[in-house]
């Protein structure tokens, strides 16, 4: 073999084994966090007084700290000084204009949340994608109206230059490039932003995702240093949002100004969630306040805001369910629209009222705000805050019946069938014998769970009727009071139309004879209430297609004249 050949050879192998032996240097070199930059105090002021300006709404301040409106300013032709002022309100609009549709509210139904009225700053899906300023804009700045912040350096380094050219004729500039990391603190959980909660998936519309106050979270800046010698007014500013730029010729790419490996956004990692002991007394306080307030819609506000930092705190679910459950049966007596005095009787006209509605047409119970396209929140809505909010509550305080036995009359009235049974029947065993009244009312709620399963599904011979029966037979031994006695036997009347065959007639007639004897004992009764029980449509529609029933029809009759 030639000589000088064999010496190639030996040079290149001797070459090609140094780059074996240092390429994984190299790669373990390259992979190597950047370390954090010392001495970078102008860098870190920059960002500092930058973000203090946004969110104190310090229009000029900001412009004089941001890349983009200086380049503007350095770039355009010479113009007087009072049009560089008036031209950092055109900074401030371009600057802000992403901050918009983080304001639009998308309250629906009964999810609103406090501030009812005015800003709140809701993140969504797009919290990764959202400008820095967003987390410190001056509605968030301001205290009062806003919550008020505080800023803190996390962290700061040195990356890659970031580059830019001045006009297309001349050659890319690179300047030294920092990245600030400043933690933003929220005074207050009242009117903190919102983001949806971690693990929250868009699945459909229907469903209702979870979302969360924030506490404090983590931003990073891009800020640019050496920048004076190049003509700009400052030695340093912020690159926050590219310069607007156009093509060189249509078809071409526009410019990139500046170019950065980097850019100024949040850390979504960093999020710190408001919880329930990082302010509880002012918890408590803002549900006393809630419960003040005149408009159901700043009440539910209020209330929601509290519990999406607390989920179990007592007072605000209390008070959500009370005035929830309430308005539904509000809504019940503006539909059916009788004059009850009597407020016990009123009550028992207004859950009878979508007892018999959950088991037919169950429009409004069905028919959400947003799936109907209406103005104001419906019955739907009602009960769809109100069905979550009792579970919590009654799983914490099950000792509180009241809110069971509403909680059953919830899953009942969403026709919730299974929920709607176990509950009452959980509450039948839990309450003592000799406590005969919650006892009896108990029984009683448990027959027309029974009965509105049977109804909704239209099984004739579904054992369940005959439970019913039994149930409200039960109620009638141990009732005490003349309304409890009337609902028991009305009820039992009630629960034979499912039956084969109806049962016996005979027997339906007398259940009818004595709930109305019982009737006629109820404080405040009214002839009318009376009426209204008698012509429900499926009792209505057996006792008119059997002349024994004559005697019980003419009992509700109004009188001539």
């Amino acid at each position: 073999m030639n000589k000088n050949l064999l010496l190639g050879i030996l040079l290149l192998s001797g070459l090609l084994m140094a780059f074996e032996v240092t390429l994984p240097d190299l790669v373990t070199a390259a992979s190597k966090a950047p370390q954090k930059a010392t001495g970078n105090k102008a860098a870190i002021d920059t960002a500092l007084r930058y973000a203090q300006a946004i969110a104190k709404g310090d229009k000029i301040m900001a412009g004089q700290l941001d890349f983009a409106c200086q380049y503007k300013h350095l770039t355009m032709l010479p113009v007087k000084p009072q049009a560089i002022d008036a031209s950092y309100e055109d900074c401030w609009q371009e600057l802000t204009a992403g901050h918009a549709p983080l304001l639009k509210r998308s309250d629906i139904g009964m999810n609103i949340l406090w501030p009812s009225t005015g800003f709140l700053v809701f993140y969504g899906d797009d919290l990764a994608r959202t400008q820095a300023s967003a987390f410190v804009m001056d509605v968030l700045g301001l205290s009062p109206p806003g919550t008020g912040l505080h800023l803190t350096v996390a962290n700061s380094r040195s990356i890659s230059n970031g580059s830019f050219r001045l006009n297309r004729k001349e050659k890319i500039i690179g300047v030294p490039t920092t990245l600030v990391e400043l933690a933003v603190h929220y005074h207050d959980p009242l009117t903190s932003p919102v983001a949806y909660g971690p693990g929250t998936v868009r699945w459909t519309n229907t469903i209702t995702r979870e979302r969360r106050a924030i506490k404090s979270i983590t931003t990073q800046w891009i800020v640019f240093t050496g920048l004076k010698k190049y003509g700009f007014p400052r030695d340093s500013a912020v690159f926050h949002l590219p310069v607007r730029t156009t093509p060189e010729a249509p078809g071409m790419v526009a410019d990139r100004i500046p170019f950065t490996t980097e850019t100024s956004r949040a850390l979504p990692d960093s999020l710190v969630w408001w919880g329930p002991d990082d302010q509880p007394g002012t918890l408590t306080a803002a549900a006393a306040q809630a419960s003040a307030f005149p408009e159901l819609r700043d009440r539910v506000a209020m209330l929601n805001r509290i519990l999406i930092i607390d989920p179990h705190q007592i007072d605000a679910l209390t008070i959500l369910t009370r005035n929830l459950h309430a308005v539904l049966l509000r809504e019940a007596a503006q539909n059916h629209q009788l004059l009850v005095k009597d407020p016990a009787l009123s009550v028992t006209v207004n859950e009878f009222y979508w007892n018999t509605s959950a088991a037919s047409t169950r429009l409004d119970l069905s028919n959400a705000m947003e799936m109907g396209g209406f103005p104001q929140p419906t019955p739907a809505d009602f009960l769809y805050r109100l069905l979550p909010a009792l579970e919590t509550l009654a799983s914490i305080r099950p000792e509180q019946l009241d809110c069971r036995f509403q909680l059953g009359m919830a899953y009942r009235w969403n026709n919730d069938q299974v929920p709607m049974i176990e509950t009452f029947d959980a509450l039948v065993k839990d309450i003592p014998n000799e406590r005969k009244t919650p006892k009896a009312e108990a029984l009683v709620q448990l027959a027309w769970s029974r009965i509105n399963k049977v109804a909704w599904n239209r099984i004739l011979h579904d054992p369940d009727s005959v439970r019913a029966y039994e149930d409200a037979y039960a109620s009638s031994v141990i009732a005490e009071l003349p309304l409890d006695k009337f609902l028991a036997e009305y009820t039992m009347a009630y629960s034979m139309i499912f039956m084969p065959d109806y049962g016996d007639k005979n027997r339906m007639l007398q259940h009818l004879t004595a709930a109305k004897r019982w009737f006629d004992g109820i404080p405040g009764k009214d002839d009318e209430v009376w009426r209204y029980f008698l012509h429900s449509e499926r009792l209505m529609a057996v006792l008119k297609a059997d002349p024994m029933f004559q005697p019980i029809l003419a009992s509700a009759e109004q009188p001539k004249g």
